[in-house]
């Protein structure tokens, strides 16, 4: 058994501060020694960085997180189909909002952070972080960190998380992902090729051309995963037997007897026949049997041969890589797409995933769950939401995707919406592909309870943006209705022609309906929905 010294080490320090705060009477001492002994408790393998604290953070501590729809940048091009939605605003501002409507209930997240290469690409507290700044590595792990977090629990059972990264962070981001989803739900590191050509040809010589980027891949549970895939070719039978059916004869193979796989079961004579020195048979006895049973074992010129049939095998399958070459697009390419979409080359996007890239990584995921939901909460130009809407117009899917992306430089308004509106209603010859958007903003309620600030009252207003949110659905008080308060319920179950329009009620958890009310609702078809307590319940106990 190996010695751990540094525990020794820690061990001998603790017992020290313990024998000094036996000493000691001042409490302000005693709490400062009981900080060291924390320090020197915490965990002892992973990664380590200092803790920063955010602009939102600060806020969060006076002001509750809301949504504020901004309705004239809603893209509907059917009132019967369910929405998606374009959050603008800081991303861990609206991950708090999802936890509350979609804990658990997000099937894949594909995101795209900052690589923090020194560039000035990554932001941090309304701050662009440089190759000058000290703790630029820890301010990027204290951001991701508290977005992977929450992350985590937005996704569902059977969920999977993509996270492009570079050179830069990915050892720091592996880490991170290991202690947050677990060593044991790590799926596996994509490689796909970005870039064809040289990235500066003037310091080729000088620098090691970088040509790949990195995709992690983890699972929500240490459980089994199927993936989705896609038929390579279909297998061939060209011959047909007596009775007409088809097959395809095959040499029964072998290989060798030595090593690992080697097994004596596997060598025994087949009529007489027995495989060369030293091999052995790919099949077994009991395979061998069952092709004998049903007169499909063939000698011919001393050699074992079978027929295999279409029932015997699976079709042949194209297995889900690990390295994607360039013929899945490139950053190059990417470009390109989005210049045609939005019709300019003037969008300040240099570095994009390509469309078949995203979709390719969805299907392989949720190809067989057509009602799936995608998050992207580093959204940037909206790929991630075009390569939803493309895979639903191959295989008639209803995914929906919500995707998150700041404002910076009206990137949110002009370059994402303009995207979504381009690919849903259709571009030059590109026919659109029929969707609805809603279109949030982030905004803030104050922490006060006084006749001027009713918590109570701001926040019911804001409840029907969460309601949407976690349905997928549009308001419209007619078909669909929010009622807060007993008054307005017995003012709308009497209402004949209101309740003969409603189709879903949602109401608060304090209205009790009564039985004939109950009645009428039933008797017209009427969902009812019980606002979850667990919207702003935690908030408004917190200031009451």
């Amino acid at each position: 058994m190996s010695t751990n010294l540094s525990k020794i080490k820690r061990d001998k320090m603790l017992e020290t501060i313990s024998k000094i705060k036996e000493n000691i009477e001042d409490d302000e001492t005693l709490k400062n020694l009981s900080l060291i002994e924390y320090e020197l408790t915490k965990k002892k393998y992973g990664l380590v960085w200092e803790e920063h604290e955010e602009n939102v953070d600060i806020q969060l501590e006076t002001n509750i997180p809301t949504f504020e729809e901004i309705k004239e940048n809603n893209i509907v091009t059917s009132e019967d189909k369910e929405y998606n939605f374009l959050l603008e605003g800081d991303n861990l501002h609206s991950l708090y909002l999802l936890e509350k409507t979609h804990k658990g209930r997000i099937d894949v997240i594909y995101i795209d952070p900052p690589y923090n290469t020194g560039a000035n690409d990554f932001i941090y507290d309304d701050k662009r972080i440089d190759l000058e700044d000290g703790y630029r590595h820890s301010k990027w792990i204290s951001f991701i960190y508290k977005r992977l977090e929450i992350a985590k629990r937005l996704l569902s059972k059977d969920g999977i998380i993509f996270i492009s990264i570079d050179d830069n962070e990915q050892a720091q981001l592996r880490l991170l992902c290991d202690e947050i989803f677990g060593e044991e739900n790590f799926v596996g590191n994509i490689v796909w090729e970005k870039r064809t050509k040289c990235q500066n040809t003037k310091t080729a010589k000088y620098m090691l051309q970088s040509k790949t980027e990195s995709i992690f891949v983890y699972k929500n549970k240490n459980e089994k995963y199927e993936f989705c895939l896609t038929y390579e070719s279909e297998r061939e039978y060209p011959s047909i037997d007596e009775n007409g059916k088809k097959y395809r004869l095959e040499k029964l193979g072998e290989m060798s007897a030595s090593g690992m796989r080697g097994r004596e079961t596997m060598i025994f004579p087949i009529e007489g026949i027995m495989p060369k020195e030293g091999n052995q048979w790919k099949f077994g006895k009991d395979t061998i049997e069952r092709y004998r049973e049903r007169n499909d074992l063939i000698i011919k010129n001393n050699k074992v041969y079978f027929r295999i049939r279409p029932e015997d095998e699976e079709a042949k399958m194209k297995p889900f890589w690990s390295l994607l070459l360039k013929d899945i697009g490139t950053a190059e390419s990417a470009k390109t797409e989005l210049n045609n979409i939005l019709g300019t080359k003037e969008h300040g996007f240099e570095t994009i995933k390509p469309v078949k890239l995203i979709k390719d990584l969805i299907f392989h995921v949720i190809g067989d769950k057509k009602d799936a939901i995608i998050l992207d909460f580093f959204a940037g130009s909206g790929t991630t939401a075009q390569a939803v809407l493309e895979l639903n117009k191959e295989d008639n899917g209803n995914r929906k995707f919500i995707i998150c992306t700041n404002n910076e430089n009206n990137i949110c308004r002009d370059i994402t919406l303009n995207r979504l509106k381009k690919v849903i209603n259709g571009y030059d010859k590109i026919k659109g592909i029929s969707a609805n958007v809603k279109y949030y903003k982030t905004t803030y309620i104050p922490k006060k309870n006084t006749e001027e600030e009713n918590i109570q009252e701001n926040l019911l207003l804001n409840i029907r943006n969460l309601i949407q949110l976690e349905n997928g659905i549009s308001i419209d008080d007619k078909k669909i209705k929010v009622i807060l308060d007993e008054e307005s319920i017995d003012d709308f179950s009497i209402n004949k022609k209101a309740v003969e329009e409603c189709e879903k009620l949602y109401i608060s958890s304090d209205i009790l309906l009564t039985a004939k009310q109950v009645k009428i609702f039933k008797d017209n078809n009427i969902e009812v929905f019980i606002i979850p307590e667990y919207y702003f319940d935690e908030e408004i106990k917190e200031v009451q």
